[in-house]
């Protein structure tokens, strides 16, 4: 396997998967900057993991997770974050926090679901959507 990657444009993604998730990510970013949100950061990678999107409104950062669905076939967004996943955020998130936070910042976790089947794409913001067992709430 080669130590680089390849760039390769969007237009060219095989993987639908990886198409339907940047367009869920795409209408996310919309939606959270209708709302008053800054985009700090878009697919935030630490290793092999990454964050979907980091928003800020004030001192308030939010790690968003991004689950976008064409169908209920295989379960909702919401069921979709496992605790294992929960943790490779949060890892991803501390490298985050020591590159870019700022004194005085507080931080959460959120899921935002982005339902696309039939037309209009539904949005379901869940703020605050997990906590980690020892992090004091914040």
């Amino acid at each position: 396997m080669s130590a680089t990657r390849r760039f390769v444009p969007v237009i060219e993604w095989e993987d639908e998967r990886q198409v339907l998730g940047l367009e869920g990510e795409r209408l996310a970013i919309a939606f959270l900057t209708s709302c008053g949100w800054l985009v700090e950061a878009h697919r935030f990678r630490l290793g092999r993991h990454d964050i979907d999107l980091v928003v800020r409104s004030g001192r308030l950062v939010a790690f968003v997770e991004v689950k976008t669905r064409r169908s209920l076939n295989y379960g909702s967004g919401l069921q979709a974050v496992s605790a294992r996943k929960q943790r490779d955020i949060a890892r991803v998130a501390q490298g985050w926090i020591l590159r870019y936070g700022r004194p005085g910042d507080e931080y959460r976790f959120d899921l935002l679901v982005v339902q696309v089947a039939g037309g209009t794409p539904a949005v379901e913001h869940v703020a605050d959507a997990w906590r980690l067992v020892g992090d004091g709430g914040r």
